[in-house]
């Protein structure tokens, strides 16, 4: 028994399924760009743009500087509204599980990179909010994974220690930042991976697949 008494949820790829190729292949068009450039250059500033250090429209810009080319400014609008819905087909199971956890005294996290515009759908998304005990999200720390700030924000927001606290991410560099702080971390690829190999289990969590 390990004595997890919280757990930690990252957003992308965890709490929603991946992007789908057909809503990026809707905004690389928009764009006038083959997907792979367009999906290239995406994530070229996104660090910065996750830790709130620029604003929608100079990402914009420098994510068409990484592709070669410039984007109208009047098709900003059209291009936040792409970047949210990239991200807005949530996985119903795994929601479940964290209103299962908190049924049963488990507290309950969501620590994410996203820039502001995503936060803030998501703090409009009726009803979104309230499956979490508590929310980190890194554009309002100025901070992103895998810094220690971040997941110490999240554990204390939680009122528990680093020890007695599970996090789950995509990402392996997310994972180890994790771990380096003092909390358990997992790696995630889809919930039927996660089930199969009985991860809750281990943290002696129950999950009903």
């Amino acid at each position: 028994m390990t004595g997890v008494r919280a757990v930690i949820f990252d957003f992308g790829n965890v709490i929603c399924f991946p992007v789908s190729p057909d809503k990026i292949s809707r905004a690389a068009a928009d764009c006038g760009l083959h997907v792979e450039k367009f999906w290239e250059a995406f994530w070229t500033p996104r660090l910065e743009y996750d830790a709130g250090l620029i604003e929608p429209q100079v990402y914009w810009d420098a994510v068409a500087a990484a592709a070669g080319t410039r984007f109208d400014k009047a098709l900003l609008p059209t291009l936040i509204r792409h970047e949210v819905e990239f991200w807005n087909e949530f996985d119903a199971r795994v929601l479940a599980w964290i209103d299962a956890l908190r049924a049963a005294g488990v507290r309950t996290g969501i620590l994410s990179n996203l820039p502001r515009v995503l936060g803030e759908a998501l703090r409009g998304t009726p009803g979104f909010l309230e499956h979490f005990d508590h929310v980190t999200f890194s554009y309002e720390l100025r901070m992103i994974k895998p810094s220690p700030g971040i997941y110490r924000h999240a554990v204390e927001g939680l009122d528990v220690v680093a020890q007695e606290a599970l996090f789950i991410d995509d990402k392996q560099v997310n994972v180890d930042g994790a771990v380096d702080s003092g909390l358990f971390a997992e790696l995630f690829t889809t919930w039927e991976e996660f089930v199969g190999r009985d991860i809750p289990g281990r943290y002696g969590l129950r999950c009903q697949a």
